[in-house]
């Protein structure tokens, strides 16, 4: 069951309970049942936290392994500069594509950082919009619970 439907279920639980005579509000509930309804909506609202956490850590996976290829592509450079220094024109013809590389390295490095850091602020941002829908949900069910008028019961004066 999703929240909604568990703040339903609480909805139609207390409206089944007894009204208590001369206590305008208040109602017999079986509580055990309502500490059941409450638990699986605290066992459904953790999934989105959860998501969020698992986003958090694929981005820092994704930031990572950007990182382990940069610096591969960096020691490639490196090491075909090595080997390459056998004459001065070519020593200055890797000096160069050494640079090259480097920056392409680096300018490809900070485009996956960029990108992973958009895809996460959006994620982020659809679960923050989901935990906030819910709260607001439960919110509203709580407030409607309490504005609640008491209906008296059959043959018992106001």
């Amino acid at each position: 069951m999703n929240v909604e439907e568990l703040l339903d279920l609480m909805e139609e639980t207390l409206e089944a309970g007894t009204a208590v005579p001369f206590a305008a509000g208040k109602r017999v509930v079986d509580v055990d049942r309502m500490r059941d309804i409450i638990d699986e909506v605290r066992n459904n609202l953790p999934d989105e936290v959860r998501e969020s956490k698992k986003i958090v850590n694929e981005r820092e996976q994704i930031l990572k392994n950007a990182h382990v290829e940069a610096e591969g592509v960096i020691q490639q450079a490196e090491e075909r500069a090595r080997a390459m220094v056998s004459e001065q024109e070519i020593v200055k013809r890797s000096q160069q594509r050494v640079v090259e590389i480097l920056t392409a390295a680096q300018t490809q490095n900070k485009e996956i950082k960029r990108q992973t850091s958009l895809y996460c602020e959006e994620v982020l941002k659809q679960s923050e919009e989901a935990l906030v829908k819910s709260l607001s949900s439960v919110k509203n069910a709580r407030m409607n619970l309490r504005s609640m008028p008491t209906r008296p019961q059959r043959g018992t004066k106001k």
